[in-house]
């Protein structure tokens, strides 16, 4: 009997292997769409201090939830910075490390004049080649002029216009149309290749001209009348704390746009006007808002969104209203710091890192999230061991410049709880010294802000903190070394 079942057996066995081995390639397309190659949605806004958010400041009556959203499910980089800019128009220069990777001095001339924009070496070494090269689909729209157009134009699709309205032809709706055009292409052309979509919002910067309807929920109004006052009301914005009615010495930029000729506020830094203008900043940050909602909702419709990585930044903050100044030609904390969230496949949830990136990080950064390789060519690092959580900052010191005005302008260096601001401009006839202990005094509280506690103040003036005044002294000769500062201050030793 055992010998009459055997032959059965085997012939059993046999079936079952040809019946496994039938299944294998279900298991094998299941691998493959488990490592499918990610897309990514990297979102720019134009002019937005980390401190309008929620995510960054709390007590913000700005409401944007799909960004908030964007915060609690992925990751937020405390401490990103842009490096800063050798011009009045601080979005060039930023703009062009964004594509780059490269540091503020090592960039092309059409960062520093914008009339300079013929093709140059590296145009081919920034994000939209490197993509297009490691087969993405590759498209941008994003506000026109102020950027690195080499680099635009490097895209495959391009469809950019500056809209600052408060219409849905001419405001935010207008980028999030495209994007969803793009996206509904690519879904009616079955596109299988990832895609690599550059997300720029002409907004919030001024013209302020936000939407109706959140005009009236923040309480603002466009104000175009020089000889009158907005009219104060209950629902705009508080003043921050760090507000002053004037910066307590010139800036060193003589007839700077954004100091004295932004339509609705000019060099008025009275509380309507900065109250009024905080709403309308947050009526087009909102509607920013409003917009990523509806291009997440359509990606999460096609399947794409837990394959996307989603990249939320600014290329630099704004101050309205706080020290006394409007724009973003200084390097307080307000405007220095950009907000960074990011959130994809890998990325953990609801972290927060402290970071010490720059906006030259990006590159690098996407480059190693795709799993394509970094064009020698850059300067930044990549912030994935940061994502990881290998570490927690990818440097120790970070190192700022303003020189659009009188030079040499504008330094800043922070390492760990404190920061160092000197200012030489106007021929020499400002040169000033500030030191913050950060920690203790975030809102970088001045003299003129009477506060009690000893440390929320200046203390460059403080001879209890004197060696700590050298060594941030010290510290920033080193990084203007190490950067290739063209420039010295009043008490550096001077370039040979």
């Amino acid at each position: 009997m055992k010998n009459i079942l055997k032959p059965f057996l085997v012939v059993g066995l046999v079936s079952l292997f040809f019946v496994s081995c039938k299944q294998k390639p279900e298991t094998k397309n299941e691998t493959e769409k488990e490592q499918k190659r990610p897309n990514f949605l990297f979102v720019l806004v134009d002019d937005q201090s980390p401190f309008d958010l929620q995510t960054y400041d709390p007590n913000s009556i700005l409401e944007t939830p799909n960004i908030s959203k964007l915060a609690n499910e992925g990751l937020v980089v405390d401490q990103a910075r842009h490096m800063g800019s050798m011009n009045g128009a601080v979005c060039t220069p930023s703009r062009h490390m964004i594509m780059s990777g490269r540091s503020l001095w090592r960039l092309p001339p059409s960062a520093e004049f914008q009339q300079q924009t013929e093709a140059h070496e590296l145009d081919e070494q920034t994000i939209g080649a490197v993509f297009n090269r490691a087969g993405y689909k590759t498209m941008r729209t994003c506000k026109l002029g102020n950027s690195y157009p080499g680099a635009n134009k490097q895209f495959s699709v391009v469809r950019d216009a500056t809209k600052r309205g408060g219409t849905e032809e001419t405001g935010s709706a207008w980028h999030a149309k495209q994007v969803l055009e793009y996206l509904g292409d690519r879904e009616q052309g079955k596109e299988e290749d990832p895609f690599f979509i550059y997300f720029g919002f002409s907004h919030p910067h001024d013209v302020r001209n936000g939407t109706p309807e959140l005009l009236e929920k923040y309480g603002a109004v466009n104000h175009t009348d020089k000889n009158s006052l907005p009219p104060a009301n209950a629902k705009q914005p508080q003043l921050q704390d760090n507000y002053l009615p004037a910066h307590p010495f010139f800036h060193g930029h003589p007839e700077l746009r954004d100091e004295e000729r932004v339509s609705g506020v000019w060099k008025n830094r009275d509380e309507n006007t900065i109250r009024n203008e905080l709403g309308r900043e947050y009526a087009c940050s909102e509607n920013i808002d409003i917009q990523l909602g509806k291009v997440l909702e359509k990606l999460e419709a096609m399947g794409e969104l837990d394959n996307t990585y989603i990249i939320y930044t600014a290329d630099h903050g704004m101050a309205i209203g706080r020290h006394g100044l409007q724009g973003k030609q200084n390097l307080y904390e307000h405007t220095w710091r950009v907000p960074f969230i990011v959130k994809g496949p890998g990325i953990p949830s609801g972290k927060r890192v402290e970071g010490n990136m720059y906006l030259l990080d990006v590159l690098p950064t996407l480059c190693d999230l795709a799993g394509i390789d970094t064009p020698e060519t850059v300067d930044g690092k990549s912030m994935v061991p940061v994502f990881k959580g290998e570490k927690e900052t990818v440097r120790d010191v970070m190192y700022g410049v303003y020189a659009g005005g009188t030079k040499p302008g504008m330094r800043s260096v922070k390492k760990g709880d404190w920061k160092l601001i000197k200012y030489d401009v106007m021929d020499g006839k400002v040169r000033e010294t500030q030191l913050f202990n950060i920690a203790k005094n975030p809102n970088e509280y001045l003299p003129e802000h009477k506060r009690a506690d000893e440390m929320e103040t200046d203390l460059a003036e403080n001879p209890k903190y004197a060696d700590k005044l050298a060594e941030m002294e010290a510290l920033l000769l080193s990084q203007m070394e190490q950067y290739k500062d063209p420039y010295r201050l009043w008490n550096q030793p001077q370039i040979k």
